[in-house]
């Protein structure tokens, strides 16, 4: 059981990565968030390039799937298919609850699917079952190559 998450926030909306961020922070664990704004930039966060050198690598990614640039689809397909970063979990956190969106994130490897609730506080309180699961009940792989 770790006592808190590096955790990568990937989404294009500020108040989605606002009420993610504190419901992480707020929690007794007080995660350590980062927010990036397209896949673009996880990539580049990830793989520690341009103003992400000193990026640290992530316990967990919270990946939304609509965004500009390079959406979470693509995004979910480079982290899988790059040999450093595939064992990263990633949790597809989204508001598409459309089924080839589910398929299709489960068949491009995402360790879990959650559609975002509509009310803050169910939306917070589903941010934290992600956070407790992954935090005291699964085993994550210790840092290994980035």
């Amino acid at each position: 059981m770790r006592s808190s998450l590096q955790i990568l926030v990937v989404d294009d909306d500020d108040a989605d990565a606002l009420m993610i961020s504190e419901a992480l922070e707020s929690a007794d664990t007080q995660a350590i968030v980062e927010r990036v704004a397209d896949g673009r930039e996880a990539l580049d966060y990830l793989r520690r390039e341009g103003r992400f050198a000193d990026a640290h690598r992530p316990d967990l990614i919270l990946l939304d799937l609509n965004m500009p640039r390079m959406d979470g689809r693509e995004t979910l397909a480079a982290i899988k298919a790059d040999d450093h970063l595939k064992a990263i979990p990633v949790v597809i956190l989204t508001t598409s609850g459309a089924a080839p969106d589910i398929v299709s994130s489960y068949q491009h490897r995402a360790n879990a699917y959650v559609t975002k609730p509509f009310g803050l506080d169910d939306f917070e309180a589903t941010v934290r079952q992600i956070d407790r699961f992954y935090r005291e009940v699964a085993t994550l792989p210790s840092d290994g190559p980035a």
